[in-house]
């Protein structure tokens, strides 16, 4: 089995702590280390360093291996330039299938908050034992909703489940009916009191040629580009390959370009305490016990306020009779948000970014 762990995203809601040069998974969001460490760390809990490799912008390779000195140079997988998630896997595949070995290979984000991060080996080695009977299927690990988070991707299941595979950690197996992309807050309030759905975890398991013929099926001028680079590699022209093909393959996400159209999807239901930390709002929702309660991470004194964020850099933060509300101070920036309102954040950057404020990006 090898991981993927995807570090080349921008971050852009959880600015501006999250920025162009340090991005999110280069943060210390959640514990007094970052959320690229906090990934690793899970990972080699049960497996080696010499099958775990790091896809990120060439941009921050130097940071990777900053963060991660035990993973071998060779384990940093660089992209030339930010495309879509379903290039990153492109590119990890052609390097994997180097190997001539039927690898399993587990993408994971290197963003999420796994409380229970105990319960993901089992949930992998399920999936594993499920694909050695059906190696031409494509899993995802499902989680199921525990509130109405209008930020994630939803799954809507079939009736049909797969018999005896995962009922020893009470998972199971079913197939898709469709994929949502971020529902507005009617919409997914109505899909966590079906119970037929599922968030979309953005965790995949799949055998590594089947992948790559899925590519081909799907998105195939990218599987041409993925080939030419796989037939670059560890010769002197891989940079120049590289360099050329990656920027043209498709600009196109995995679910988009190949699970929405696929019939051999497989979902694994689990309960594992997720979030993918997108938003400062999912960070203070995971963090916290209580809508009540505060996150605060700095100084703070308050009184009489409700449910609030905060977050600072040097200065105390005072607050009296507020509540909801995401408040951010950095060096140089302060953001005070509604806490319903985070995923506008990166409408924020995206007007720093036409008025030319780049030293704030």
């Amino acid at each position: 089995m090898k991981f993927l762990i995807l570090a080349g995203g921008k971050g852009t809601r959880l600015w501006p702590v999250s920025r162009k040069q340090k991005p999110k998974q280069f943060q210390k969001l959640i514990s007094d280390k970052t959320m690229l460490q906090e990934t690793v760390g899970r990972i080699l809990s049960f497996s080696s360093v010499r099958d775990l490799y790091v896809s990120t912008n060439e941009i921050y390779q130097d940071e990777v291996a900053k963060e991660l000195p035990l993973l071998p140079a060779r384990n940093i997988i660089t992209e030339p330039v930010f495309r879509e998630r379903s290039s990153s896997v492109a590119l990890a595949a052609a390097i994997f299938s180097q190997d001539k070995k039927d690898d399993t290979m587990v993408v994971l984000p290197s963003d999420h908050y796994i409380k229970r991060a105990d319960k993901l080996q089992g949930i992998l080695e399920e999936a594993e034992n499920f694909l050695r009977k059906h190696p031409d299927y494509l899993v995802i690990v499902g989680v199921r909703p525990t509130n109405a988070e209008t930020g994630y991707g939803y799954i809507q299941l079939k009736k049909t489940k797969f018999s005896s595979y995962g009922e020893k950690n009470n998972l199971g197996f079913f197939k898709v009916e469709r994929f949502i992309e971020k529902p507005d807050l009617k919409t997914a309030q109505d899909y966590c009191k079906n119970g037929n759905f599922l968030w979309n975890s953005g965790i995949y398991i799949w055998k590594t040629p089947t992948i790559i013929e899925r590519f081909k099926k799907f998105i195939p001028d990218t599987h041409k580009r993925l080939f030419r680079i796989k037939n670059a590699i560890g010769k002197k022209n891989y940079k120049e390959v590289l360099n050329k093909e990656y920027p043209l393959m498709d600009m196109i996400s995995v679910e988009y370009g190949i699970m929405e159209n696929d019939e051999k999807i497989a979902v694994i239901s689990s309960d594992m305490g997720w979030s993918d930390i997108g938003s400062w709002s999912v960070l203070k929702d995971s963090l916290s016990d209580s809508s009540d309660n505060h996150y605060v991470k700095g100084e703070h004194l308050d009184v009489g306020s409700k449910n609030l964020l905060v977050y600072g850099s040097s200065k105390l933060i005072t607050t009296v009779g507020l509540k909801d509300l995401i408040i951010v101070d950095t060096e140089d920036v302060m953001l005070i948000c509604d806490k319903n309102s985070t995923q506008m954040v990166k409408k924020i950057v995206e007007e720093l970014e036409k008025k030319g404020k780049i030293k704030l990006l």
